[in-house]
């Protein structure tokens, strides 16, 4: 499936990612989307500046662990903010690099949460690690297309001190372990493991607007923010092709307390199909479904649903 020459990416791109599972992008999103963007951020978060000093909790020769306040300062989607960051991970971009990689005309999104960090609230130095655990209960497969695509986003410029993700690639890890070596909780083993994956890692430093695109079984950590004063705001989606049930995170109904009418009410029929509502022509919709949903939510626009059924 070609890139269209409009996007903001390459076959290239695309075609390194099926390779070396993880491509940086960058200009994913323009300078007016990162700003509106980290408005929200500003609004969610209630704050913009981060501690005078960094926080650093890590063991001597350790190059980092988790800690519960690590996460503290994540909120999924959808949030009591503007369309700007509900929508950015159903951005068309996003959907586009999706369908792309994953070779297929039907995506779900199945996470999607804005990750606010600031120097001092943690020590935030991960280990190297491979998402699939929490992602799938089984591996990930040997075929690039059967696993899934996470795209983390940057709306703030991101040095690396201001917790840039470091990542390897899948033809340098391969020279040291497979993904499932994240597993063997044995110290002195991830001790080693950890020393040599960081020898071959690289940085995803860049400005804001950069999109690194990876799959669940790069291995890739979190860094530590140390510049005084510190935020990093970004957005990570995870997309799985449609109907793939071995691949989950986030069970969208059960947080139907969330502000879902900020999504329903400003996205496209394809956005909202990212999140599992059946498309217009669908059997699912009826003069009956129709009318109940727009009960459910009085400012959707259910125009091309409606068209669909009549046509």
């Amino acid at each position: 499936m070609a890139a269209a020459q409009s996007l903001p990416f390459t076959d290239q791109d695309v075609a390194e990612w099926d390779r070396e599972g993880v491509v940086l992008i960058h200009d994913m999103f323009t300078p007016e989307e990162c700003a509106a963007v980290r408005a929200d951020f500003d609004k969610v978060f209630g704050r913009a500046t981060g501690g005078d000093q960094a926080l650093d909790k890590k063991q001597p020769g350790r190059i980092g662990a988790f800690h519960p306040s690590q996460f503290k300062t994540i909120e999924i989607v959808p949030m009591d903010c503007s369309p700007a960051l509900n929508l950015i991970g159903v951005h068309p971009a996003l959907i586009a690099f999706a369908k792309a990689a994953l070779r297929t005309d039907a995506v779900h999104l199945y996470q999607a949460q804005a990750w606010a960090k600031f120097t001092g609230d943690s020590d935030y130095d991960q280990p190297f690690h491979a998402d699939f655990v929490n992602h799938t209960l089984t591996v990930p497969s040997e075929d690039p297309v059967k696993n899934s695509v996470t795209i983390f986003s940057y709306f703030t410029d991101v040095t690396d001190a201001h917790g840039a993700t470091h990542y390897v690639r899948r033809s340098d890890s391969a020279r040291i372990a497979g993904p499932e070596a994240t597993l063997n909780f044995d110290p002195e083993f991830q001790a080693g493991l950890q020393r040599d994956l960081a020898k071959v890692s690289r940085s995803a430093a860049s400005p804001a607007g950069t999109s690194i695109a990876y799959t669940t079984d790069v291995y890739h950590r979190g860094t530590n923010l140390t510049a005084p004063n510190g935020h990093r705001y970004a957005f990570m989606a995870c997309f799985k092709k449609a109907g793939d049930e071995s691949i989950a995170f986030t069970p969208w109904a059960f947080h139907n307390a969330r502000p879902w009418a900020r999504i329903f009410n400003h996205a496209t029929p394809e956005q909202l199909a990212c999140f599992g509502v059946q498309p217009p022509g669908d059997p699912f919709w009826t003069e009956t479904t129709l009318a109940r949903a727009q009960a459910r939510y009085p400012g959707w626009d259910l125009g091309p649903y409606r068209a669909a059924l009549k046509g």
